[in-house]
């Protein structure tokens, strides 16, 4: 059964970017939709991205024009860049396996990494 770790979190600033990656154990990332999701304590998971087997990727609206994931199939991973990060993007960032690109609610993923914690603050 596959296994996701998600890497790359740490401590910004606003305006900063960071590049989160998501790699399995077990299988590989090149045989699953895999989405991004966040979530803050006392606020509901929100969907972040969803990237499709070939490589394209849906995004929440929040993120739009500022994250783009992508696959890197030679390394195995899928990962997140996030520029011009904001104080309201602090959460913990998970990534899924799912089986239908373009999905950002995250009932329809099966399997889930534990997360890795982004931190935007001055």
């Amino acid at each position: 059964q596959v296994q996701l770790v998600e890497s790359g979190g740490g401590l910004v600033q606003p305006g900063d970017s960071l590049t989160l990656a998501c790699a399995a154990s077990g299988s590989t990332v090149r045989d699953f939709v895999i989405g991004w999701f966040r979530q803050t304590p006392g606020r509901e998971r929100e969907g972040v991205a969803s990237v499709c087997l070939g490589g394209r990727a849906y995004y929440g609206d929040s993120v739009k024009g500022r994250f783009t994931a992508s696959r890197d199939n030679a390394k195995g991973t899928v990962s997140l860049q996030m520029n011009s990060l904001e104080p309201e993007d602090t959460a913990v960032y998970y990534c899924a396996a799912g089986p239908t690109c373009g999905v950002l609610e995250g009932s329809q993923y099966s399997t889930w990494g534990q997360g890795t914690q982004v931190t935007v603050s001055s």
